[in-house]
């Protein structure tokens, strides 16, 4: 099995010198400030470990959606812990007349130290909560994804299979009665005779025996309706009285 050659990644490096810096400097500042022996190096571990703790926890609540201002507090004192020893160690503090205040801080940096990392240990979490949704990014989740019932030799989806499988044959319904769409026209009802008036009733007659008078024959309904100016409508009316 051929072996992967070791590639050295330029971040990794410069972390660790920054780390060796850093940690160097912490242990002359508190070597200075009375602390000798292995107390010495045990500041560096202390506050480079506190800083650590403080950053991890501080992401881990913001990918969970929850409030880091603990978790960020502890960092920035760690930083500035930090920060202070780098320059402090600068030439900027002669390092064998330490002030007294800073002696105070050296010795009192394990107490706030333990404070800051049990309480960081303490801090409930959930690392199985998922992050908090992205209102502002497209929910793609809810979108329906096609399913390819198979896939071809190029690697397309291909289209599916027709289905052989034969449709059962409907059920047979009872007999409906079968209607004629021919519409039936409507019968034709007789015209219902109107009253005449008495005047009007003795001319009808009138015209009609001088019909016959003359004629032999019965008065036509209709030509006795003319003779009268009468609408088309009286012509029942005319016969009744005929």
């Amino acid at each position: 099995m051929r072996a992967h050659p070791v590639r050295v990644d330029a971040v990794i490096v410069q972390a660790a010198i920054a780390g060796a810096l850093s940690f160097s400097h912490l242990h002359d500042l508190a070597a200075a400030a009375g602390q000798d022996g292995w107390k010495a190096w045990a500041y560096p571990v202390s506050v480079d470990l506190l800083l650590v703790a403080a950053w991890r926890r501080m992401r881990q609540q913001q990918r969970a959606g929850q409030a880091a201002a603990g978790p960020r507090l502890w960092f920035l004192v760690a930083l500035a812990a930090s920060l202070g020893a780098n320059v402090a160690t600068a030439g900027l503090l002669d390092l064998d007349h330490v002030p007294a205040w800073l002696r105070v801080v050296v010795a009192g940096w394990p107490a706030v130290a333990f404070f800051g990392g049990t309480l960081l240990a303490h801090t409930p979490h959930d690392p199985d909560t998922p992050p908090a949704p992205n209102p502002s990014a497209p929910d793609t989740d809810t979108q329906p994804r096609p399913v390819p019932d198979a896939v071809d030799a190029s690697g397309r989806d291909a289209l599916p299979a027709p289905s052989t499988a034969t449709e059962p044959a409907p059920k047979p319904t009872a007999a409906e009665p079968v209607t004629d769409p021919t519409p039936v026209p409507a019968q034709t009802m007789a015209p219902v005779p109107t009253a005449l008036p008495p005047a009007l009733v003795d001319r009808v007659r009138a015209l009609a025996e001088e019909h016959r008078s003359a004629t032999g024959r019965p008065a036509d309904p209709d030509a006795v309706r003319a003779r009268l100016g009468l609408p088309p409508s009286m012509t029942a009316s005319v016969a009744a009285h005929l």
